[in-house]
């Protein structure tokens, strides 16, 4: 069962379309896993499109010089509403790494073309890059049964997603759907015990390593999760 979610009001921001393109695919991939979030977002969609479509059908029929009949107005909606959307663009629904398949969640899917290469970083951590073309730096990240990340904060915020497995930290345990939002006020060490996980993250900051010997890639940490 999924227990951490977007907030309420990250959902009004990816229903307003007002997200980051790395925040929209990490959310909007937690929706394709979370039924309690999809029902939200019907929601929010429902009541954002009735308020827009009032306020535009005002403004496009109101009675002024040049305005639509209402004639034109309703065969304009009709024909809004009946037009075809254009065909999906093909998706790749599964992943592989290390000799495991993981199925992608539509959302997820629908960018596979934008997943880079697996590489591998240190211990039994993998990252595969997500190229969104934005400021975020987005990544798929594999860990391995026993991987640990380095106990760490954030100089700005981090969004991750449990795509398949478990991880925990120091203060949960998160699966499949758990959507984690953290920033400067927490710090954590992500890891894994007897099974392996893998997640989307996103960051809009570099990591900041806080323990012991890991301070040291601090200087480098930006490349770490590129």
């Amino acid at each position: 069962m999924i227990k951490s979610h977007p907030s309420e009001a990250i959902l009004y921001q990816y229903a307003s379309g007002d997200l980051s393109a790395s925040m929209t695919l990490v959310v909007g991939t937690h929706i394709d896993m979370c039924p309690v979030c999809k029902r939200t977002v019907c929601e929010i969609e429902e009541d954002l499109c009735n308020k827009h479509l009032d306020s535009l059908v005002e403004t496009i029929c109101a009675p002024s010089k040049g305005a639509m009949s209402k004639t034109q107005c309703d065969q304009m909606l009709e024909a809004i509403f009946n037009s075809q959307a254009k065909p999906a663009a093909q998706r790749e629904d599964l992943i592989s790494l290390e000799g495991r398949r993981f199925n992608l969640p539509t959302t997820l899917a629908h960018n596979a073309h934008r997943i880079g290469e697996w590489t591998h970083l240190v211990g039994k951590l993998w990252r595969a890059p997500v190229d969104l073309s934005d400021d975020g730096q987005t990544n798929l990240i594999y860990m391995e049964p026993g991987a640990q990340v380095p106990e760490h904060t954030h100089k700005g915020q981090e969004a991750t997603l449990v795509i398949d497995g478990v991880f925990n930290d120091e203060h949960d345990a998160y699966y499949d759907g758990d959507f984690i939002l953290l920033d400067a006020d927490r710090k954590h060490t992500p890891r894994t015990a007897t099974e392996d996980c893998l997640t989307l993250a996103t960051l809009d900051a570099p990591l900041f390593f806080t323990s012991g010997i890991s301070r040291l890639l601090n200087p480098f940490s930006s490349l770490f999760f590129r």
